[in-house]
């Protein structure tokens, strides 16, 4: 059975054989994984940037370059808003 549609899945899955492509993904891979589960809290919430900003009172836009990966957060920032969206903040490190 061919498949209908193409995913991001699908996309990364066939980028990550491109060895240039690989270690550039897992350079940002942190920032994504951030991104990403920051959006997905977000949006379970149903909290939108901005009222996230003000809950962290801090800017519409602090909380856009973190969800777009062009922020650097702090830790304590972090802890921030885990406490806003009521969630847990968890940080590990693990062998490649």
């Amino acid at each position: 059975m061919r498949k209908i549609f193409y995913t991001y899945d699908d996309h990364l899955k066939e980028s990550l054989n491109d060895p240039v492509f690989k270690k550039l993904w897992r350079k940002s891979e942190p920032e994504y994984l951030l991104a990403d589960s920051l959006i997905k809290a977000r949006i379970e919430k149903k909290v939108s940037q901005r009222i996230l900003a003000k809950k962290l009172k801090t800017s519409q836009a602090a909380v856009s370059r973190i969800e777009t990966m062009s922020g650097n957060p702090s830790l304590s920032f972090l802890k921030r808003i885990a406490e806003a969206l009521n969630s847990k903040l968890t940080l590990k490190l693990e062998p490649l």
